[in-house]
């Protein structure tokens, strides 16, 4: 039986909580303030994250992606977002020690990646009034992401059981990607990079990649 060492950076739930409630409050005074449309979409990401001394977890979840664009032009846009993914978390590990023998673990658990984004968004998909076929976009800000990861040299001081730990961190984020509009040009398909830089303790970088619906 395998036994699991459980490492927080701060209690996530009540992290989490705050830093969606401030993202809404964000987006609803630049709504109120300045933004002439909301868009959303919704659509499928994957992210793989890593930190020093452990394995890679693949992370994949379900997104919606709502944002309001503050500023406009007829083929341009500036908008806040927050592309919210929910689904799951999953590493596996194996190894051989001459000692223990060999050792294998997964760990399975519930993922949540919010960034709050800034972007600017050129061609198909920028507003809903654009004729162009295709589009891109790219900007940044901060995000937080929430997983499980199993450490790498656990075998040596967990009698030869691996460790799984949480990521729960917050960080600056990137993110890039191009639109092709579908239909009469009111809809899109988005593809999307993105990148984050963990602050706290784990120091975890976090990649994604992902597709969506944008509507």
């Amino acid at each position: 039986m395998h036994r699991h060492l459980y490492i927080w950076a701060t209690k996530p739930l009540p992290s989490m909580k705050k830093y969606i409630l401030a993202c809404m409050v964000i987006m609803l005074a630049t709504a109120n303030s300045f933004s002439q449309s909301f868009m959303h979409g919704v659509g499928l990401n994957v992210f793989v994250a890593t930190a020093p001394g452990g394995k890679a977890a693949v992370n994949e979840g379900i997104t919606w992606s709502p944002r309001f664009n503050f500023i406009e032009q007829d083929n341009m846009s500036v908008s806040v977002g927050i592309p919210v993914t929910v689904g799951a978390s999953f590493s596996y590990s194996a190894d051989y020690n001459s000692y223990y023998g060999s050792s294998s673990n997964s760990s399975f658990s519930v993922m949540i990646n919010a960034p709050l984004l800034i972007n600017l968004n050129m061609g198909a998909g920028a507003t809903k009034e654009t004729e162009r076929r295709f589009g891109y976009f790219i900007g940044g800000g901060f995000g937080y992401h929430y997983g499980t990861y199993n450490l790498s040299d656990a075998i040596y001081y967990d009698n030869g059981d691996y460790v799984t730990a949480k990521l729960n961190t917050f960080g600056p984020v990137g993110n890039a990607g191009v639109r092709f509009a579908v239909g009469r040009h009111t809809h899109n398909v988005e593809v999307r990079l993105q990148y984050m830089k963990g602050l706290n303790d784990s120091k975890a970088n976090i990649y994604g990649a992902g597709a969506a619906f944008n509507f």
